[in-house]
């Protein structure tokens, strides 16, 4: 999907805000509603424990950890991590034994450096592999500017991030692993007689926030990622390097109004309706129908009054067979002449081979076609 640049929406006038880094993504559609700065690299703080976590929880997706899996808070990560270190911990005792499942409240809920790496030295053994496994993650998901380097975020010159891949992984966590994303909304975790509180400050806010995490070091500023849903329409909104906690929670808070305000999500078609068709050639049909991988959305302003127009472009005729599934054509929408989405466009079915007598007739009418663009395009040269 290539989503609808920020530039192509602005219509409204965008909140001003403090931080020098920040993005607002319209979630379904992965359109950009605001962006400034959102490439520019910085360090993650305790952002990287969202990428901690969907390690994690792909771990536990495929198999290889269940969240009642015990881990042993080694002496490295009781003195790195927990209450000798002086930072954000979980409080978790020296050789004691804690399950997955309560290590992952430690770090989604308490931000605690000593859960991040029990979790990180219990899968991989130490935090630099546990770090390789962060990077592949991270080039699944398709985030391009980043780069880790332990579990927990603490100072290091090598890592760092940006706005626009925190959006890109939060979103991915929203959508692959709902169970465990729903952590993110519980507002305290108590262990070893400690209760602390979420620190995201959105879910305190009338907002509809339901996730994800804070993050702060002296070299990054305050950083944030969050996300809320309101009638439907989910927003990702990125903050980095802002002045203060309350700057964060401040430019969080605007740009999610702001965009709730200024912009709705509209269904076009409902996960496996049917688009259109693609031509196809020496087939047992003529074409091949065409579905979107989910529900295809678009993002318009609230107060846009141009026509929504769509066109179905694939290079073609396509040969057959077609599998059910494969990817052949692309739908492309406009908001008035400008492009607000592309979406890739699957075979709702499979189209088997056509006998002999229906391929020669397509091969005959495709020589023609080509000798016809050929001589056209020695005519207008």
């Amino acid at each position: 999907m290539v989503p609808l640049s920020s530039a192509a929406l602005a219509q409204s006038q965008p909140p001003a805000i403090s931080a020098p880094q920040a993005i607002l993504i319209d979630y379904e559609s992965g359109s950009v509603l605001f962006e400034r700065a959102a490439d520019t690299p910085s360090p993650p703080a305790s952002l990287a424990k969202l990428m901690t976590m969907a390690v994690v929880f792909r771990e536990i997706a495929d198999g290889r950890l269940t969240p009642d899996t015990e881990f042993t808070v080694s002496e490295y990560a009781w003195r790195r991590g927990g209450a000798p270190a002086g930072g954000s911990t979980m409080f978790a005792a020296l050789n004691s034994s804690i399950k997955v499942s309560d290590l992952m409240r430690g770090v989604i809920i308490q931000s605690g450096n000593d859960a991040a790496i029990v979790l990180a030295e219990g899968i991989a053994g130490n935090e630099l592999a546990f770090s390789t496994k962060m990077n592949e993650e991270a080039k699944r998901i398709g985030m391009t500017n980043s780069l880790f380097v332990n579990s927990n975020g603490l100072p290091s010159p090598e890592q760092n991030t940006t706005a626009r891949d925190m959006s890109k992984l939060a979103a991915h966590i929203i959508r692959t692993y709902p169970d465990f994303y729903s952590i993110y909304g519980e507002t305290s975790f108590t262990w070893n007689k400690i209760r602390q509180n979420n620190r995201n400050p959105l879910l305190g806010m009338s907002l509809g926030a339901d996730g994800l995490k804070t993050g702060y070091l002296k070299e990054a500023g305050y950083n944030l990622v969050g996300s809320a849903v309101q009638n439907g329409q989910r927003l990702i909104v990125v903050i980095m390097g802002a002045n203060s906690a309350k700057d964060r929670a401040e430019d969080a808070r605007k740009l999610l109004e702001w965009g709730f305000r200024s912009f709705e999500s509209r269904l076009l078609f409902e996960s496996g309706q049917i688009v259109g068709e693609a031509t196809l050639y020496g087939g047992a049909r003529g074409g091949a129908p065409l579905t979107g991988t989910g529900p295809i959305r678009v993002v318009v302003p609230r107060s846009g009054d141009e026509r929504l127009t769509a066109r179905i472009r694939f290079e073609g005729p396509i040969a057959a067979p077609v599998e059910e599934g494969a990817q052949i054509a692309r739908l492309d929408v406009y908001r008035g002449d400008q492009l607000a989405l592309q979406v890739p466009l699957v075979a709702a079915e499979a189209v088997e081979r056509g006998p002999l007598w229906r391929r020669a007739m397509d091969g005959a009418y495709e020589l023609m076609v080509n000798l016809f663009r050929q001589g056209y395009a020695k005519l207008t040269s």
